[in-house]
């Protein structure tokens, strides 16, 4: 029981504010004229520059300034303490501030000669159930740091603002009904509905049961039509957000499962993987190969073990080419370029130690081994080359150098290696022997 006692304690709100003061304070931030609503059109230019050049330090700076946070809560408490003027005017304004900030952000991307897409753009038009998650907490925090004399004036309606990100969607909504992308629009305004009703609803659970505002008093016909009501247009818009995450989380695990089979079944030897492509819609996948011809066989083989990764009537191709063949190829040569790049540095990484190891024992003159690799191309052909930089105390003689090549080779699994030898106790000198 003293355990119990004690955690009580700590989440005990005794520190209450003056519920009066408090209910004032959000009629007052609920009303959009005048310097308010000179403020909501700034931070909304603000928020669209910041959409706009993809700068996510502008977008925060634009949620900090914004006064939207007044009208959602004043909904919640004008709910949890049936104030239907609250209510009323607080939905009246709601509505004001959302056309501005859609026609704000509409003017603005119809005139920035910047129409490109950014990253911050697209964040905001896939809404999901986390979505929902994350507004709940925030008009809890909201209405419980809005009741508290410790917390009223902290940071913590700012941190709700920026936390569940008003401003963003409605900036994008602009965006998509200035560029006529429907899909974008009608993405960023769902995202800014499951924002504006969870956190009015955990504003409502916050003010109605934690704190436990006065209610007035009201015919209870027209209070139980009011909550149905609320809760009614919580569940109408929570449906749709839980059907996109779980498409979310199917395609994420299909996307998982196919880049596990592609690392793990189709490392064939003396060839590269350089491009993936994925297509969930389709349950399809295609691999782009370089290096030596896989056999029909192997291929076939690695399709037979679809199932094992949950992969079962999934479409797979497999686009070969050779090394000399890359320039007839229809793959993009910069993506087969820097894909063969990454990969061998990181094998050359690995590799580089265990051969210095085993040098020393088979070859007392070598003191230095170095592996550089590239990718050459002229008008006739392509292909990849890998240098190998052997640092001795004194140049071999041939049957050795053999000796040293046979043993390279079969130790690094590249093509086209050129030994540069490199004597180290003389005036450096390097030659190289293909």
């Amino acid at each position: 029981m003293n355990f119990l006692n004690r955690l009580s304690v700590l989440f005990r709100l005794n520190d209450s504010a003056d519920e009066q003061d408090v209910i004032e304070g959000i009629e007052k931030s609920v009303k959009f004229q005048g310097a308010k609503l000179w403020i909501l059109i700034c931070a909304i230019f603000t928020a669209s520059l910041g959409l706009n050049t993809n700068s996510t330090a502008v977008i925060i700076g634009a949620m900090l300034i914004s006064p939207l946070m007044g009208p959602i809560l004043g909904m919640g408490v004008g709910l949890a303490i049936n104030d239907f003027k609250l209510l009323k005017t607080s939905w009246n304004n709601f509505i004001v501030a959302t056309l501005f900030s859609i026609i704000t952000a509409t003017i603005y991307f119809l005139i920035t000669p910047v129409a490109e897409v950014q990253s911050e753009l697209l964040a905001r038009t896939s809404p999901s159930i986390y979505d929902v998650f994350i507004a709940l907490c925030g008009g809890f925090a909201g209405i419980i740091a809005l009741g508290s004399k410790s917390q009223r004036i902290g940071n913590v309606i700012p941190g709700v603002a920026i936390a569940t990100a008003l401003m963003p969607p409605l900036c994008t909504a602009g965006f998509g009904i200035a560029t006529a992308n429907w899909s974008f629009a009608l993405g960023a305004l769902y995202l800014f509905v499951i924002n504006s009703i969870f956190i009015a609803l955990s504003t409502y659970v916050g003010a109605a049961f934690i704190m436990k505002f006065r209610k007035h008093e009201i015919d209870n016909a027209k209070e139980r039509w009011t909550k149905r009501l609320a809760y009614t247009l919580s569940i109408l818009t929570l449906i749709p957000a839980v059907i996109l995450t779980f498409n979310m989380v199917q395609q994420n695990y299909f996307e998982q499962q196919v880049s596990k089979f592609i690392q793990k079944e189709l490392d064939f030897p003396n060839s590269r993987i350089v491009e993936e492509k994925i297509d969930f819609s389709n349950r399809s996948f295609s691999v782009a190969i370089v290096g030596d011809k896989v056999d029909s066989l192997e291929i076939e083989q690695a399709k037979s073990r679809l199932g094992y990764y949950n992969l079962e009537g999934s479409e797979m191709e497999i686009v070969q080419t050779s090394f000399n063949d890359i320039d007839k190829s229809k793959i993009d040569k910069s993506s087969i370029i820097g894909a063969i790049e990454v990969q061998q540095r990181q094998y050359i990484e690995n590799i580089t130690p265990k051969l210095m190891l085993e040098a020393r024992t088979l070859f007392p003159e070598i003191t230095n081994i170095a592996i550089t690799t590239g990718y050459e191309a002229d008008s006739s052909k392509s292909r990849s080359v890998t240098i190998i930089l052997v640092s001795l105390t004194d140049e071999l003689i041939e049957p050795d150098y053999y000796r040293l090549e046979t043993w390279l080779k079969q130790r690094i699994d590249f093509p086209d290696i050129c030994i540069k030898e490199e004597i180290v106790k003389q005036e450096k000198s390097t030659h190289c022997r293909q």
